[in-house]
């Protein structure tokens, strides 16, 4: 089975759809999938529900189907580099489910591993736990939260092989392999595509089951956020 596909355009192509649920990796802009997103913007789909950490920044990353009005949902714990996201969101035009950043990392991997739901004390006492199940376990409250799939799921990985067994790099791991795990279908952009083989089983950071198609974006342009320097 060839995983492998000419760019980003055509790995989406007959997967993405109005309506879906889409799971996309990253924090902040670190180790975002950068040409699946915009790919993603170029294909029209619209009524979205994106589950991401945040929504990238104005212009740039998830922001840039907010500004089509491509999403209708965030779910998502950080909204604070997105001015058009925030506006959105108070002007009543996007719908937003706010999830503490440890759970939505869970939520993912649970629905990864197939786990329907899970208790956490997270939450427990706020507007987070309004509605939701709370249990007491050893005298203490819980509050429990339903895992997350994703219909689609894009991925940010260093390296793959043709496989799909994945090399994350340094922080850009970040949530990655848990969008991974979540998706019924999960499509990586890799900056290196090696022959398997190549990678010594003992640094695959993300079995290849969990990937169904494979785009290279060899050069990404991994903006920064905030850059702050010394003062000379």
């Amino acid at each position: 089975m060839n995983k492998v596909y000419p760019d980003a355009a055509s790995a989406l192509a007959g997967v993405v759809q109005d309506g879906q649920t889409i799971a996309v990796g990253g924090f902040g802009l670190c180790g975002i999938p950068e040409a699946l997103i915009g790919a993603l913007r170029d294909s029209g789909v619209t009524g979205l529900t994106a589950i991401s950490n945040n929504a990238g920044v104005d212009g740039f990353g998830l922001g840039q189907l907010l500004e089509t009005r491509q999403i209708k949902k965030m779910i998502a714990s950080y909204v604070g580099e997105n001015k058009e996201f925030a506006r959105q969101y108070l002007a009543g035009e996007l719908e937003l489910e706010f999830t503490p950043q440890g759970t939505l990392a869970e939520k993912l991997r649970a629905g990864g591993a197939g786990i329907p739901a899970f208790f956490t004390k997270t939450g427990v006492g706020t507007i987070v736990a309004d509605g939701k199940e709370i249990r007491e376990f050893d005298g203490e409250q819980y509050v429990m939260e339903r895992s997350l799939v994703a219909d689609v799921s894009l991925v940010k990985a260093w390296k793959a092989d043709k496989a799909g067994n994945l090399v994350f790099r340094k922080t850009a791991r970040n949530f990655n392999p848990n969008v991974a795990m979540a998706g019924k279908i999960t499509i990586v952009e890799v900056e290196q595509l090696v022959e398997v083989g190549e990678i010594d089983p003992d640094a695959v950071h993300l079995p290849s089951i969990f990937v169904h198609r494979i785009v290279v974006n060899a050069t990404p342009e991994k903006r920064i956020e905030q850059r702050t320097v010394r003062a000379n």
